[in-house]
């Protein structure tokens, strides 16, 4: 039986590659600024940006300076420690930066940078053994999707990637249909569920009842202050993994603010 009502609802907004470190600056500020005004409770809800390498000291800067209770997340992540590997950031790099999630197995890492399952589970407990807490993303093609049906996919590459990491790490899911990822189209709230359902009984099965209901399970693609709701009311969903969205301050906020849609308060 799910526990909901024990895991804080997350929502994280993944900047991609957009954004210099200036108007990085300027994006939290103004998000901070937005979260404010509307009295955001953070111990409520748990709010993380996600931006792009070059930007990530300017706004560790930041937010340590303002004492800003966003969280920092980094993209990536390199399976090796460190050595000769051009263009790698190691987890200990980012550590040092106060980065607490780190993204690994994002759609757009494995069809545009050909990472498999395997490389997924090897930055997962790179990200782990830094101290960090992996987001690990699964997802299906439309394709898949036709071939396997619901969750088949998404629950293959979860056992892959938690394969390496040791039975008290600490993770994240994000389930991101890739048919619905910056298309404008939204899984339902019921596909969502289904999924997140099988994802939640599938961790049962490899880490144990506590693990299970203590992870929290994201939804990802093109979510928006119209749907977030839907999504969030759904008893095994958590938060959402929040992609263009996140670079309008505005519209982020409203997202984050999901609650007030769900109750009409």
């Amino acid at each position: 039986m799910t526990q909901k009502a024990q895991r804080t609802p997350l929502i994280a907004g993944n900047w991609k590659m957009n954004l210099d470190h200036l108007q990085a600056i300027a994006l939290v500020q103004k998000l901070s600024w937005g979260l404010k005004d509307v009295k955001h409770d953070y111990s409520e809800t748990e709010v993380a940006v996600f931006p792009p390498f070059t930007d990530l000291r300017s706004v560790q800067t930041l937010l340590a300076a303002d004492k800003l209770s966003l969280v920092l997340g980094a993209q990536d992540v390199s399976p090796h420690e460190s050595g000769a590997y051009t263009g790698d950031v190691s987890a200990q790099m980012l550590a040092k930066l106060d980065v607490h999630y780190l993204l690994v197995g994002h759609s757009e890492r494995r069809q545009g940078h050909g990472e498999s399952d395997e490389l997924v589970g090897q930055k997962a407990l790179a990200a782990h053994r830094a101290g960090m807490v992996p987001m690990i993303c699964v997802g299906e093609t439309a394709e898949d999707l036709e071939q396997h049906g619901a969750a088949a996919i998404p629950l293959a590459q979860l056992a892959a990637a938690l394969a390496p990491l040791p039975q008290d790490a600490e993770f994240v899911i994000a389930y991101e249909p890739v048919w619905a990822i910056g298309s404008g189209q939204a899984a339902t709230p019921e596909q969502a569920q289904e999924v997140a359902k099988a994802i939640r009984e599938s961790l049962r099965e490899l880490r144990g009842d506590e693990r299970a209901d203590a992870t929290r399970v994201l939804y990802g693609g093109s979510v928006s202050s119209q749907n977030v709701a839907g999504f969030l009311r759904q008893p095994d969903v958590d938060g959402a993994l929040v992609g263009g969205a996140s670079l309008k301050s505005d519209e982020f906020t409203r997202i984050i603010q999901f609650k007030k849609h769900v109750t009409g308060a």
